[in-house]
């Protein structure tokens, strides 16, 4: 191979694979180190090849002693030396590769469908087949309320890269149509004042092909937050829930206070009051027994995502459900000994309604709460761990007892 022909294929490949220049050659110098090793006795290390990287000139020797280009040619096996540089080659294309797409994972692409292998899509990238399981398919579940992901060959889709890692040469780019980035990413396209960022999303939560609640906010009050993302006449919106399948998609504006978030998080369930247990990060939500099915949603989907916007533990019920909850929890934990009347209901106060509750209550706040000593919070807290196991095992015994 005469220096100016090396040069050539060192350009082609760099132009071809789009790898630097310096990698192929690297990748040439080691495809001829090894194929020379076999017909020099002695240690790989001993053996040193360097290109010219603008001459394409090969130097090369042998503990120190050089070695003539005709020698080169004569003593290194030409098939060896073109699978070592296949090889380094190959190498270098799968880290290109995995470096392009690792740095774009949560990112929005574009891809078209080119075949199936059971469930899953194989989606055809920019210089790679990437993968849609099945798993991360927008399915419903539920009759009518939406349609699940159905693709046929050719067909442009669109969805987050959720994973990208190596399995030996080659690159596996996993998409994803389920998570809650995904939507996040069509409200940064779809809305300019969030791709601008006007618009802030501060949270979301989404159960996929079902329901989404997103929670917006501006620095700037002049912006209508939930007008914007809806669009005039809903048509912004529309476009986001046609590409989910129909998935309903709740706008909540955020709010800093929790009591205010929550309330808006449970839209459109009027509430009544919202008493937050800090201590359990438990928020109990009272409303009327007429908004008590609106508030908690079908399959309880309104306040499990509620739950997940905001971050707490939402309990929905009415003030005589609270009422009662609370007159048996002060029965309940004055059982224990060393509770008293006037503690158990400082702790339902609380939000300690439970056994339960109170076994992963801290001991300095029990102390503080109540003026024991260590010695008595702690005998106190087992007591409440005891009886919670013992509940647990009940409950786990019914059951059983059901299935069987």
């Amino acid at each position: 191979m005469n220096p100016s022909e090396l040069l050539r294929i060192v350009d082609t490949i760099h132009r071809d694979k789009n790898i630097g220049k310096e990698v192929v050659f690297q990748g040439i110098e080691a495809a001829l180190i090894s194929a020379m090793k076999k017909n020099y006795a002695g240690d790989e290390n001993l053996i040193r090849v360097h290109i010219d990287r603008e001459t394409g000139q090969i130097d090369a020797s042998f503990n120190g002693e050089p070695i003539s280009p005709e020698e080169i040619a004569k003593r290194i096996g030409a098939q060896t030396a073109k699978q070592v540089m296949i090889q380094k080659i190959r190498e270098a294309e799968c880290d290109r590769v995995y470096a392009e797409y690792a740095s774009q994972v949560n990112q929005l692409v574009v891809g078209t469908v080119r075949r199936f292998e059971r469930e899953s899509c194989s989606v055809s990238l920019p210089g790679i087949e990437a993968f849609l399981p099945r798993t991360e398919q927008i399915h419903n579940g539920q009759r009518g309320s939406g349609r699940n992901d159905s693709y046929r060959i050719g067909d442009r889709i669109r969805a987050i890269i959720a994973e990208v890692r190596k399995q030996g040469s080659r690159v596996k780019v996993i998409l994803s149509r389920v998570r809650p980035m995904f939507v996040t990413r069509l409200f940064e396209q779809e809305i300019p004042e969030i791709g601008e960022g006007v618009i802030e999303i501060k949270s979301i939560a989404r159960k996929a092909g079902v329901r989404s609640k997103i929670a917006v906010w501006s620095a700037d009050q002049r912006v209508d937050c939930v007008g914007a993302c809806v669009g005039m006449r809903g048509t912004r919106i529309k476009n986001i829930c046609d590409e989910l399948g129909g998935e309903r998609i709740d706008i909540v504006p955020w709010s800093s206070e929790p009591i205010e978030f929550i309330s808006n998080a449970l839209q459109p369930a009027e509430i009544e009051e919202v008493i937050l247990c800090g201590m359990l990060g438990r928020a109990i939500v009272l409303v009327s027994e007429p908004n008590l099915s609106l508030a908690i949603g079908r399959h309880g989907q309104n306040v499990l995502l509620a739950s997940k916007l905001c971050g707490w533990d939402i309990e929905i019920m009415t003030q005589d459900e609270l009422q009662a909850q609370l007159d048996r929890a002060v029965t309940a934990l004055c059982t224990i000994p060393g509770v008293s009347q006037e503690l158990a209901e400082n702790l339902t106060g609380e939000g300690f309604t439970s056994y339960d509750d109170l076994s992963i209550i801290e001991p300095d706040a029990l102390m503080e709460m109540s003026g024991l000593s260590e010695d008595e919070v702690n005998a106190i807290i087992d007591e409440a761990e005891r009886r919670a196991d013992e509940q647990d095992n009940q409950q786990n015994m019914v059951k059983d007892e059901q299935i069987q």
